[in-house]
């Protein structure tokens, strides 16, 4: 059964885009999915650069607002982080929600090792929500 996915964060730049990825990666193929933010912040490099890494090409995507016909038209909206959960606009009782507190990985302090590493610790930890989720909604991830 055809799902519709948002993944939704402050600035659509690092944490939504690799779920958003992920998701597109691993769903069935009719499965419409996208991502946004409550502002956008540009796409980050740094998530291009450790998606790369697990073969998943996200540098074409855009940073992009809050679509509320999209919104409202979705299956399951998962916000990933506590400002996107706070400032998402209301949604009808159709649409699940679904939160998942991560670290936004741009917030990452210390040599440019580091923060790299903060990235792919949240990339692996969404990896496997994204997983847990797919099956959850009935998809055996590809």
């Amino acid at each position: 059964m055809s799902q519709q996915l948002y993944f939704l964060c402050t600035g659509n730049a690092c944490r939504s885009q690799m779920a958003e990825g992920f998701a597109r990666a691993l769903a069935p193929s009719d499965w419409v999915i996208a991502s946004a933010g409550v502002e956008t912040h540009g796409l980050d490099p740094r998530a291009v650069q450790v998606m790369a890494e697990v073969g998943i090409d996200i540098s074409q995507h855009t940073s992009k607002l809050i679509d509320r016909a999209y919104l409202n038209s979705s299956d399951v909206v998962v916000t990933l982080c506590g400002d996107a959960r706070d400032k998402c606009p209301m949604t009808p009782p159709t649409v699940e929600r679904r939160h998942w507190p991560l670290a936004d990985p741009a917030q990452a302090t210390g040599d440019e090792a580091a923060v790299l590493t903060t990235f792919r610790q949240v990339r692996d930890d969404i990896q496997t929500r994204v997983t847990h989720l797919l099956r959850e909604l009935g998809a055996s991830p590809q």
